[in-house]
């Protein structure tokens, strides 16, 4: 399993950079980061319908905080006070595909 070696969220160019431990960098949007968040208040536990309305996050949307979640995800929180996402290193691989 690929894990991170470096993660660097860029706020000039809003974006978070990942190196991973195969040297490849990759590179997520702040709004794309954000409207993917997989917690319970964005996605239907039950269903797993998105329930969050892209159109109510604001394109400017920033990260204040990264901490990291064992070794296994990162936790963000955004500048729309939303920080309850976990996004995992495998979810995150399978986003930059």
């Amino acid at each position: 399993m690929l894990t991170p070696l470096d993660v660097q969220a860029n706020r000039d160019v809003r974006q978070l950079a990942i190196t991973w431990s195969d040297q490849r960098t990759s590179r997520f949007g702040f709004y794309q980061l954000r409207i993917a968040c997989q917690c319970a208040g964005c996605v239907d536990e039950n269903t797993g319908k998105r329930i969050l309305d892209p159109a109510r996050i604001p394109l400017d949307i920033a990260i204040q905080d990264l901490a990291l979640v064992g070794n296994y995800a990162l936790r963000i929180t955004w500048s729309d006070g939303h920080n309850t996402g976990l996004y995992t290193w495998n979810f995150l691989l399978t986003l930059a595909e």
